[in-house]
């Protein structure tokens, strides 16, 4: 899949951030692609008094968002939901309504936890949102990752099983983003 664009939403903001660890190994796992992580720590609150003059930084979003064949959101889970922060940018970048970035970009969900569960509860809700706003969304293999001994080697990075089953949902993904691309 030469050329293809593929934006990274990582929804933490943590320095030493698993979903961040995980986001950084996703172009390893697929050098034909282009990935671009966005940057969203730098949004206002959303208000929708800004929607006619938004800052710098969710015109930049917006514009990154509409540049990508297909999105890639890498999620925590706080608080059995998506960080606000995630949220935030999710609503900057689908507003003033009828001029929402994301209509139609295939999207695909992971996430790390240290919870059992992994991130199970915040891709739903995420789940939720995106269908609302016209993103198609992989449904399967699905990524719920526990970050227990084994996950990540002693380097930070992403272990040689993780690796293969990570490489699984990757060629699914950009089968997904083959389809929509039509």
């Amino acid at each position: 899949m030469a050329h293809t664009r593929i934006a990274v939403i990582v929804g933490s903001l943590r320095r030493e951030s698993f979903n961040r660890k995980l986001a950084d190994a996703l172009p390893g796992l697929a050098p034909d692609v282009d990935f671009t992580p966005l940057r969203i720590d730098d949004l206002p609150p959303y208000n929708q008094d800004d929607d006619g003059t938004p800052a710098e930084a969710v015109t930049r979003l917006k514009g990154e968002i509409a540049a990508a064949d297909g999105l890639v959101f890498v999620t925590p889970e706080y608080n059995r939901s998506m960080p606000g922060v995630l949220k935030n940018a999710i609503d900057h970048a689908s507003r003033p309504h009828g001029h929402s970035a994301w209509k139609g970009k295939p999207a695909g969900v992971l996430g790390v936890s240290t919870g059992a569960a992994g991130t199970a509860m915040a891709q739903q809700h995420l789940r939720n949102v995106l269908a609302y706003l016209d993103v198609p969304t992989l449904g399967q293999p699905e990524v719920f990752i526990q970050a227990r001994e084994g996950v990540f080697d002693g380097a930070g990075k992403l272990s040689e099983s993780t690796t293969k089953f990570i490489r699984g949902w990757m060629t699914a993904y950009l089968a997904f983003v083959r389809l929509h691309r039509g």
